[in-house]
């Protein structure tokens, strides 16, 4: 029974290591500005990850004539620029396919003689009615965060092995130190303070959660290793580095404009929020295999941590391969 729960454990991993790269939790945006009567401008953003795009694009209402005027590819984001004339008073202007993602879209749309329109664009809505009041909830903001950490596989598993390396009294401290790092860099990032391309801070992140998991073996082993003696320490500098991921994505796709303080206020609450709710139920689970009399520390847990480095090194190699020639 042990050795089929660690091959399991290993094998779950592996799955999960070979389909994560096909997931996206970072916001799009689609920014429209009206320069003279009903002609626009329309830049689409959305990001990419080792090169791959998301299957979504913007539709425009019907009788609008669009032309793409120009497309480029950023380290992290494609960029897309459009020419619409029409009113953009009625109809709907939806994003196609976000229906079949886990990220959101900021939609924005600046007249010249009308109040601006601001909405947040989901999977399970991906329309706005052009007919009718918008402005997103400020509170929406805190799900994406909440997003960010239960879809955000990197994040998960820093989440994991912080359950598996620090004393259960430590969890909750480490987490927040994390989160106070994440939102340090993604605030210099969202407000134009800090820029840094996408692929390196990838390659950090995935090598993060391999010495995290080199770690989690030290103390398995009896070793008392930096991350054991400064917990706090140690998840202020990772939330740092998998901040930067996430800030390198919104440097350059944006916030809503005169939203950014408050969206991001509210994005760290639900990272925190989230981050609370992935560890009590990593903390259930390890208590509920305890009472099945297993050795945790020497089966699930030594299979989870080996699994956790084997998952981030997949992840350095991966994005490793692109620089090598």
């Amino acid at each position: 029974m042990r050795a089929f729960l660690t091959a399991f454990i290993l094998l779950a991993f592996s799955f999960f290591a070979s389909t994560t790269q096909a997931h996206e939790v970072r916001p799009g945006s689609l920014k429209i500005k009206e320069t003279s009567q009903d002609v626009f401008e329309a830049v689409w953003k959305q990001p990419i990850l080792s090169g791959k795009r998301l299957k979504i694009d913007p539709v425009f209402p019907e009788g609008c004539a669009v032309d793409e005027s120009s497309r480029s590819f950023g380290t992290g984001t494609l960029s897309v620029n459009y020419d619409v004339k029409c009113s953009l008073d009625s109809g709907t202007i939806k994003i196609d396919g976000l229906e079949r993602t886990l990220t959101d879209v900021f939609v924005e749309i600046t007249y010249l003689n009308a109040e601006p329109k601001r909405e947040l664009l989901k999977p399970a809505a991906n329309a706005l009615d052009l007919s009718e009041e918008t402005g997103a909830s400020i509170a929406e903001y805190i799900w994406i965060g909440v997003e960010h950490i239960i879809f955000g596989w990197d994040h998960l598993l820093f989440v994991l092995g912080l359950v598996l390396l620090v004393e259960r009294r430590q969890i909750i401290g480490v987490a927040t130190a994390f989160t106070v790092a994440h939102s340090i860099t993604l605030a210099l990032a969202a407000l134009g303070f800090l820029s840094i391309p996408i692929r390196p801070v990838e390659i950090l992140i995935a090598l993060s959660i391999a010495l995290l998991a080199v770690e989690i073996m030290r103390k398995f082993r009896g070793e008392l290793g930096l991350s054991a003696r400064r917990p706090y320490l140690i998840g202020f500098l990772i939330g740092l580095i998998h901040g930067c991921g996430f800030a390198s994505a919104l440097s350059e796709i944006g916030l809503p404009k005169g939203m950014e303080l408050l969206s991001l206020l509210f994005f760290n609450i639900g990272v925190e929020l989230g981050q609370f709710f992935v560890i009590l139920i990593f903390v259930l689970v390890f208590f509920a295999l305890s009472k099945f009399q297993f050795n945790r520390n020497k089966i699930v847990e030594t299979a989870v941590a080996y699994a956790i480095g084997g998952v981030a090194m997949y992840w350095v190699i991966d994005r490793l391969k692109d620089y090598v020639v």
